[in-house]
């Protein structure tokens, strides 16, 4: 198997065991373009879970998740961030199995 294969599908793969840092150094360390490309693509593709659960932060932080205003605003508040957190977990499990399909790809 040709290791350049390995080490692209890695990057894919690495959602699991090094998040966003791998493909980081496989990119800057890496002379062939295939590599370097599944790298970036990767790279991309972990940082959207990080984007969805700090978007959920600040939705919370927003709406009121900590209290205070009338009990509607809190309530309308509060579901906002569950909707939010629910919609952050979709995107997070569809990235994850967007990043195992893709590296399964790459090994072929």
């Amino acid at each position: 198997m040709n290791s350049n294969k390995v080490l692209a599908s890695l990057c894919y793969f690495s959602i699991f065991f090094a998040g966003f840092i791998f493909p980081i150094v496989v990119y800057f360390v890496t002379d062939h373009p295939e590599v370097k490309h599944h790298a970036k693509k990767a790279l991309l593709s972990h940082l959207i879970p990080a984007a969805t659960i700090l978007l959920f932060i600040v939705t919370a932080i927003f709406t009121g998740w900590t209290g205070g205003g009338s009990d509607v605003s809190v309530l309308v508040g509060s579901g906002l961030v569950w909707l939010g957190f629910i919609a952050a977990g979709i995107v997070n499990l569809v990235v994850v199995i967007w990043n195992i399909i893709k590296g399964i790809q790459v090994l072929k």
